[in-house]
């Protein structure tokens, strides 16, 4: 009988200690807004908007970010981001972000600063103009 209470009470205690832990330990979600892009793209020129012309000069075709952004994705292996000003993040749910290419949008998520990528929550399109 003393042995199911210390038992118990020991469980009572590393549940609550790892619930203290993951609560001192878990990451606040941010809104961060940009222009979802290739890294291809987003990588070469000083603004995503001459990359993607430039990209698009040489590849003799005619389109806009969005189609710049598929075909790069498409034939350089190359991974979704957002653009935003000179910071470049890299996706990690491209489950969510395909659709949105060559679109500014506001994305909901936690950022890992050290491999400047973000977990996306949420994204939805920036409905400012």
């Amino acid at each position: 009988m003393m042995m199911g209470f210390t038992l118990r009470r020991s469980i009572y205690c590393a549940a609550g200690l790892l619930a203290f832990w993951t609560l001192g330990n878990s990451q606040t979600s941010h809104i961060f807004q940009g222009e979802i892009s290739d890294s291809q793209c987003a990588s070469k020129a000083p603004t995503l908007a001459t990359s993607h012309q430039e990209m698009l000069k040489s590849k003799s075709k005619t389109g806009s970010s969005n189609t710049c952004a598929v075909y790069c994705l498409k034939h350089f292996g190359a991974y979704l981001v957002l653009a935003a000003g000179k910071n470049v993040y890299r996706l990690d749910r491209s489950d969510l972000v395909h659709g949105f290419e060559g679109q500014k949008v506001r994305i909901s998520g936690v950022l890992d600063a050290k491999l400047s990528r973000i977990h996306v929550l949420k994204i939805e399109l920036d409905q400012k103009p």
